[in-house]
């Protein structure tokens, strides 16, 4: 069962929130605060008595200290709790991701969409009681990305994400059902699934190396096949892609790795 701590400014934002935690059957208990310097001061309190706290659902435009500032001043602490934003503003997301949040919501809080953050929590909280933070193998575990269409949040899988191409602070991630596009510059988005099998195959693109079927060669160009697409690799890229093949050929996986002409 999980310990959450709801920090908000805005007295109906907080109640609602923490009423909205406590209806979900995973968390045990909710603490509210209504700044985030005083929360600090409550959660060294909280950790330096030996006592767990799973999570922090924090606004971020707060009087005093916000809560990104908030968010990097967790690092000070051994084992600090995840953070998902719980927000108005749709302008702080890539630093939020920059600083490890495992979710960020928008207001108004739709209750199946904190569902899903404290699903993450959950999984977050459970790895870090087996041992580690993050699992042995990220490649196993999945990520849902929240898009925008038509005024409703959809999420979507990481894994049915074949590649994602650049478009100035914004990435379109290409699956089988369509494209989506995401406030998230390709250079954050590359970290974060890098331990996750995506390479830089151009300086726009990215590619999901598990959607890579054959490495064409043709006057000295390469270019990957994803699903229908051929896909152009940089020359500053290819003897990465091309070494990523082979070693994915020899691990047994030849269907995955073939070379055309």
């Amino acid at each position: 069962m999980l310990r959450v701590l709801a920090i908000d400014d805005e007295v109906p934002a907080l109640e609602e929130l923490a009423y909205l935690l406590r209806a979900d059957p995973r968390i045990e208990r909710v603490l509210c605060a209504g700044e985030a310097a005083g929360a600090l001061r409550d959660l060294s309190r909280i950790l330096v008595a030996g006592e767990r706290l799973d999570a922090v659902f924090l606004d971020i435009r707060m009087p005093g200290l916000d809560g990104l500032d908030f968010t990097r001043l967790l690092t000070g602490f051994a084992a600090p709790p995840h953070v998902v934003f719980v927000t108005a503003y749709d302008d702080c997301a890539v630093t939020a991701y920059e600083l490890g949040a495992l979710d960020y919501l928008l207001k108004p809080v739709r209750p199946e969409r904190l569902a899903e953050a404290v699903r993450r929590v959950d999984e977050a909280a459970r790895r870090r009681a087996a041992g580690g933070d993050e699992p042995q193998d990220r490649a196993e575990e999945d990520e849902m990305v929240p898009v925008e269409l038509a005024g409703r949040t959809r999420l979507v899988s990481r894994r049915s994400v074949t590649h994602v191409e650049a478009h100035g602070d914004y990435v379109r991630l290409h699956t089988e059902d369509g494209s989506f596009l995401v406030r998230m510059p390709l250079a954050v988005l590359a970290r974060r699934w890098q331990s996750a099998g995506f390479i830089r195959i151009h300086r726009s693109t990215l590619v999901a190396s598990a959607h890579i079927s054959e490495l064409h060669f043709d006057g000295g160009r390469a270019a990957v096949q994803v699903g229908g697409e051929l896909l152009p690799v940089s020359r500053r890229h290819t003897r990465e892609v091309r070494d990523l093949l082979v070693r994915r050929f020899r691990q047994g996986d030849p269907g995955s790795g073939q070379e055309g002409t």
